[in-house]
């Protein structure tokens, strides 16, 4: 594959025990993922959607085959390398935020970085540029119970970029959002991750975000099959007010 696939899966393959078989999810995928693109993973609930994003970061470990990240084959790594490279590489965004509800907004977002061995204030800067990019310098003090669903995925998003990742991986990251506010977020993720050039790969259920991607993959009979047809929509303006 060529070198500008930033992450790449070969012969990949995971399944899971029901009763007396296994539910093959993935089985024998090989495909890669373009740097700098957005890529929409659909199908169904149980289809494999999110055990590919956890099987793409380390999270789980496939049955057999490799995931390679930057020729990086992080299947290989060590539970405690593995680890680390995700820290420092790999950006996660889910669908009910975790949020950590006894730390302010600029506290979770600083966090994992602290726990890496920065001190803050080498990094509580970048922390707050991103807050301000995403309307919300103002609450950097406030606690997450103080914030709406949508302002706690800001912050989400916010956490996900702050250690300035090569790749970010969302799961749903609009599905616990009324469609408006999904909306404001995506926006946001999406002129975030184009802005820093970054490589976002999103398992979704929205079409209105599908057709904002620039592939799009269906996970379907323990394979992913891309959407040949597929024309990226135009992205949204910026909504300043956000």
């Amino acid at each position: 594959m060529s070198n500008n696939k930033i992450i790449r899966f070969e012969n990949l393959k995971k399944g899971f025990p029901e009763g007396n078989r296994i539910r093959h999810v993935l089985n024998g995928v090989s495909i890669g993922f373009d740097e700098g693109k957005f890529t929409a993973l659909l199908g169904p609930s149980g289809s494999g959607k999110s055990t590919l994003l956890n099987l793409a970061c380390g999270i789980e470990e496939p049955d057999a085959g490799d995931v390679y990240i930057k020729d990086v084959a992080i299947t290989q790594l060590t539970d405690h390398d593995r680890t680390l490279f995700r820290r420092d590489n790999i950006g996660f965004i889910f669908q009910f935020f975790n949020l950590i509800p006894t730390l302010t907004v600029l506290e979770n977002i600083i966090l994992p970085q602290e726990l890496a061995g920065k001190k803050r204030r080498d990094i509580e800067s970048a922390a707050i540029e991103l807050l301000d990019k995403v309307g919300l310098a103002d609450r950097r003090d406030t606690f997450p119970d103080r914030l709406s669903g949508g302002e706690q995925q800001r912050v989400a998003i916010c956490r996900a970029l702050a250690h300035d990742p090569w790749l970010v991986l969302a799961d749903e990251p609009t599905g616990n959002l009324d469609s408006k506010t999904g909306v404001i977020v995506m926006d946001l993720l999406l002129k975030l991750t184009s802005e820093a050039g970054k490589t976002l790969i999103m398992a979704t259920h929205s079409p209105q975000v599908v057709t904002l991607a620039d592939r799009v993959f269906r996970v379907q009979s323990s394979t992913l099959v891309e959407d040949v047809e597929h024309v990226p929509a135009a992205r949204p303006q910026f909504i300043e007010d956000a």
